[in-house]
């Protein structure tokens, strides 16, 4: 999970209310009938109480914190261990019991012993903390998401394990939920003076700093969508994240890696404890490893293989990952190293226990991607589309889908991966001509509600779906009457009851996430988005990076056609650099002065960010300490001036 998943972490409460002007529609946080059916034909597939996920999800259970509540030190709650304790019993009607049984298993939380020298915190965030014992100390794996977070975990072990330093610290990729929390497990001055090693896959700092850097603005805002941001847990709202319960919402930090790993097959003793890595870059992150733990005879799946089917292309939005080098790796690791193992984990969910149920573990999941792959690409090149190959395959799932609940779709989907798997061979083109050059939603959706008949024949036709439970037709029909016709309010309440009621049915997780986020912005309006930002990440950007995002919210027809080049010389970090202005782009040179700069702006890195991205003036930023700035003062508040502000939020189901 990703830095800007970060940003969208903390519910904030949902408000179910009825409607005014909708005829026979079913109230507002009630399933419907159709719904109500569609949930117990999901729930008569559901395998019998007792199965081997209740037992290994529970099983080592050692202890918990007293208190369910983490608190940040200014009083802010961060966690709420407790926060999905009502999922017990039979799946209420507004919840997929499919994904109703998945929470039952990942809701349980502490500390519990994987074998006679590891164990795991699970259920103080989205991701797990494994810790081993080495011969001196704790050797940490996976930090959690914030230092929070993490720093309550460490107590839990030290309380119930005994007191021991941390001797090693290990992230296996480069998203926040796995490094976050890691100041609350040491001090930065113990890995600076290599008193601690801090190791990680080779490109760790820089994708962990940059993936979400040029289109952080989008990805923060539809992560909102996908964690569901906004939503109460609560049978009416969220139900986890499918991989986990929640995101933590305290402070993320990073420490820099002290050692990086490259190949698989490297290995490192890390406190006497022998410890062998798989690189998996290129599947769920950029950078990412899987570790052999030898002396234990355990396995770490980061998040190659989880509890469930993941994300080849996540909702939020990112790179389209290779799920073909997914299967890979996951061969490798049946043929590799299943042999060596008793126990596999992973970076989220729960252990599977035995040699035998490990191997055929990570043979299910790794089939269940060459699937996914091969049977994608077999019908993109009989020429299928992502539409019809999504539908087919979803409406034909594998044979093992029944029987191994781990490759079901409770975060990633098999719609959506299908999508993304064409995405990554053709893109989004179909060859359709008539798709070529579409106009844009709102003039698109004017044209079809006119050819339609008007809003009124529209809002019947959706209505005849909506009683008949086709809501899939009915948030088609009245999306595109919501984009015609924003001020239509009885089409908005009806268009968020079809995501509602399409929500509760969805084994999805993240699917139900959406679904409801939306219903809530069409009820609700856009709840306000927090831009808060880690200083450690901040820290870590490369200045490169840095330019090039402040040219992404370049304006140049605000700047009127003007050209100007800026030197920077950032004396904090012995460094210099330049911008290129001129009438279509600004372009960020790191490396050198320019010889003939317009002005020239010399101080600390705060005063760039300050320029460049806070959007101070130019007057107010000269006066700081350290801070000189020589030359056309004018011109750069007028380049400021052209920059777009950071974003916060965009509306997503009106236009």
């Amino acid at each position: 999970m990703t830095l800007t998943a970060m940003r969208a972490a903390l519910a904030l409460g949902l408000g179910l209310g009825a409607f005014h002007g909708v005829a026979a529609q079913d109230a507002a946080g009630t399933a419907s009938a159709q719904t109500r059916a569609a949930q117990q034909a999901a729930a008569a597939q559901l395998p019998p109480e007792g199965t081997r996920d209740a037992d290994f999800a529970r099983r080592g259970f050692l202890a918990t914190r007293k208190d369910p509540v983490i608190l940040a030190p200014n009083g802010k709650v961060v966690w709420n261990l407790d926060a999905y304790a009502f999922v017990t019993g039979p799946a209420p009607d507004t919840v997929n019991p499919s994904l109703w049984r998945h929470m039952t298993h990942l809701r349980h939380h502490g500390l519990f012993k994987v074998t006679e020298n590891v164990w795991q915190v699970r259920g103080f965030d989205v991701s797990n903390m494994t810790i081993i014992r080495g011969a001196t100390g704790w050797i940490i794996i996976d930090p959690l998401t914030s230092v929070e977070a993490a720093a309550a975990a460490m107590e839990l072990v030290d309380q119930t394990l005994g007191k021991r330093p941390v001797t090693g610290l290990i992230y296996s990729h480069s998203h926040g939920d796995h490094f976050g929390g890691a100041k609350g497990v040491i001090d930065p001055a113990d890995a600076a003076a290599r008193k601690v090693p801090v190791i990680a896959p080779e490109g760790f700092m820089e994708e962990a700093t940059s993936e979400n850097v040029m289109a952080g603005g989008a990805m923060m805002r539809r992560a909102a969508f996908q964690f569901g941001t906004g939503l109460a847990p609560g049978a009416t709202g969220q139900m986890g994240s499918g991989i986990g319960m929640g995101l933590s919402s305290g402070t993320l930090s990073l420490i820099a890696p002290t050692d990086t790993v490259a190949k698989t097959g490297e290995t490192r003793v890390v406190d006497g404890i022998a410890l062998e890595f798989q690189i998996v870059s290129g599947t769920e992150a950029p950078a990412e490893f899987n570790v052999m733990i030898a002396p234990e005879k355990t396995f770490l799946a980061a998040e190659t293989a989880t509890c469930t089917l993941h994300n080849i292309l996540t909702p939020r939005g990112a790179k389209v990952r290779d799920a073909r080098a997914w299967a890979h790796y996951l061969d490798e690791a049946v043929t590799r190293y299943a042999p060596q193992s008793d126990t596999v984990i992973s970076s989220h969910c729960w252990p599977i226990f035995g040699k035998a149920e490990s191997t055929a573990w990570l043979a299910a999941q790794r089939d269940n991607y060459r699937w996914l792959h091969d049977q994608t690409v077999r019908r993109m090149n009989r020429g299928e589309t992502m539409h019809e190959i999504a539908e087919a395959l979803e409406s034909s799932p594998p044979p093992g889908n029944g029987q191994e609940w781990s490759t079901r779709g409770y975060y990633g989907t098999i719609s959506h991966n299908a999508k993304a798997i064409y995405q990554f061979y053709l893109g989004w083109y179909d060859a359709v001509p008539a798709n070529l050059h579409q106009h844009p939603p709102v003039e698109r959706a004017r044209r079809l509600v006119e050819a339609l008949g008007g809003a009124e024949r529209t809002l019947a036709l959706a209505q005849n779906a909506m009683a008949a439970g086709d809501y899939r037709w009915a948030s088609d029909l009245l999306q595109n009457l919501v984009f015609a016709a924003p001020e239509n309010a009885e089409a908005k309440a009806m268009l968020a009851n079809s995501y509602e009621q399409q929500g509760y049915r969805s084994e999805s997780a993240i699917w139900r996430n959406q679904f409801l986020a939306a219903a809530s912005d069409l009820r609700k309006g856009r709840a306000p988005m927090s831009a808060a930002q880690s200083n450690d990440m901040i820290a870590a950007l490369a200045t490169q990076e840095l330019l090039d995002s402040a040219a992404t919210r370049f304006a140049p027809e605000r700047h009127g056609g003007r050209r100007l080049i800026v030197g920077i010389e950032l004396t904090d970090r012995k460094e210099q650099a330049m911008i290129e202005v001129g009438p279509q782009a600004m372009i960020g040179r790191v490396g050198t002065l320019p010889p003939q700069p317009g002005v020239t702006i010399r101080g600390p890195r705060r005063a760039l960010l300050a320029l460049f991205f806070v959007k101070m003036p130019v007057e107010s930023v000269s006066p700081m300490e350290g801070v000189t700035i020589e030359g056309d003062r004018a011109g750069l508040q007028a380049l400021i001036d052209a920059l777009d502000p950071l974003p916060h939020g965009f509306d997503i189901v009106t236009p």
